[in-house]
């Protein structure tokens, strides 16, 4: 067998495992190792065990992964996030469709302090959900709302992927932050534009709340200034040179704890429950990561992605029809995978062929992080995609009253926003790159 044709093989093995629901790790790293015995042998498989697990795990830049989930359990454990729905509700929940609204500010505000998409949904959704069925939402768009506003927590940094894709290509973290931003705050104010619009087509959908007196308005904005005050100096840190993005995340989880002691809703209790969800979510992290080392080692050895890079540099089609076919791969592949195994699958193969094409006159690392943004939101987009969008039987399963095609069909409108958004960031690198460059 040639090796091109192992690598194929891998890739199916790989599908058949996670059709049988094998976890993720485990789905990547057989089919891996199999690869890897059948083309080197049993010592050279046995020697890049004996030391792959220890040079992945003592990556000091991974740090920052369980310490931003620490972050986001401290947020979560502390009620903070709590506190930003109450305050965005305070001044937007007198409008129609202002619930909804209040629930993608405070995602996005939450995903400001946790990086995850899949904890940022399930936690806005605990909070917001019960508000909403009992103000009169409609069970679908109060649940397409929570499962998109959910997606935020990978958009606006700090973003786990987004750490994970700095790692994987050598750049910049906080560069890569940088470009987040405004496509993220970009995404959440076409969220709230989408959600008007729907609501002003589908009035009963979406009643009007009670207009708060100004006086208690301000009261419950008052209640998040721990939150801005850790955004700020955590991101000030960073960008001040104060500290590298792992200090910074060390400072935010420290802060972000305080936060929740001095307002004595993190205690024993609660601590103890932050630490264990932490060390649960980062041991899966950190398994799916040794899967996709073995994965990746072989298919280094069939030397496919080297071939695939040379292949597509000479393909005679435009650079971005190539671009565009690459992001539609990430959101099919999206139906059967999460984020991370996309990311750490895929960006060893892909990465290296699109660095290869001529695109917009961008080189070296602005090129690397225009990709990198643009695949971070055709990520978010997996996220709530039809048939399988994790983000959607995250609330769903919160929210069993709702039948998942109707949050499907709320989610419709949103991800028509999505797809305008990526075409902008696909056509107008500079909505990515401006504030790089401004800052840097």
């Amino acid at each position: 067998m040639t090796p091109t044709f192992i690598g194929l093989a891998m890739f199916a093995l790989m599908l058949a495992l996670m059709a049988l629901r094998t976890p993720i790790a485990a789905a990547m790293f057989i089919p891996g190792a199999l690869g890897y015995l059948w083309l080197a042998g049993t010592p050279s498989l046995l020697n890049l065990l004996k030391g792959s697990a220890v040079a992945r795990l003592t990556v000091y830049d991974l740090s920052v992964i369980p310490l931003f989930l620490l972050m986001g359990q401290f947020a979560t454990q502390g009620g903070l996030s709590r506190r930003l729905f109450v305050a965005a509700a305070a001044w937007v929940g007198h409008v129609r469709g202002g619930l909804g609204m209040a629930s993608i500010l405070s995602a996005g505000a939450f995903g400001a302090v946790c990086g995850s998409s899949v904890a940022t949904s399930a936690t806005i959704t605990q909070v917001a959900y019960p508000e909403m069925k009992s103000h009169g939402y409609s069970g679908g768009l109060a649940t397409a709302t929570l499962a998109t506003g959910g997606t935020l927590g990978i958009l606006i940094p700090p973003s786990v992927p987004l750490v994970v894709f700095a790692i994987l290509t050598e750049q910049n973290i906080a560069k890569l932050f940088a470009a987040a931003m405004l496509p993220g705050l970009l995404a959440m104010l076409g969220y709230m534009v989408v959600l008007a619009l729907v609501c002003r087509a589908r009035p009963r959908w979406a009643p009007a709340g009670e207009r708060l007196p100004w006086r208690a308005r301000w009261r419950a904005l008052l209640g998040v200034w721990p939150i801005a005050l850790i955004f700020g100096i955590v991101f000030g840190g960073i960008y001040g040179g104060l500290f590298s993005p792992t200090e910074g995340a060390a400072v935010g989880a420290v802060a972000t704890g305080l936060a929740g002691w001095a307002q004595r809703e993190l205690t024993v209790a609660t601590l103890k429950t932050s630490l264990a969800a932490t060390a649960e979510t980062s041991a899966m992290v950190f398994m799916i990561f040794l899967g996709a080392d073995m994965m990746n080692a072989t298919l280094a050895l069939t030397a496919m992605p080297a071939a695939m890079a040379d292949g597509v540099s000479h393909l005679a089609v435009p650079p971005l029809a190539i671009v565009t076919a690459v992001l539609a791969f990430y959101v099919l592949l999206g139906c059967v995978m999460d984020e991370l195994s996309m990311l750490l699958l895929t960006i060893p193969v892909l990465f290296p062929a699109v660095m290869g094409l001529e695109l917009w006159g961008l080189q070296g690392q602005d090129k690397a992080i225009w990709f990198g943004i643009l695949v971070l939101m055709t990520v978010g987009i997996g996220m709530i995609a039809p048939p399988v969008g994790l983000n959607v039987y995250v609330v769903n399963n919160l929210a069993r009253d709702v039948p998942m095609a109707d949050t499907y069909r709320g989610v419709l409108p949103f991800l028509a926003w999505d797809a305008l958004r990526l075409v902008m960031l696909l056509f107008f690198p500079v909505l990515s790159l401006g504030l790089v460059r401004w800052l840097f």
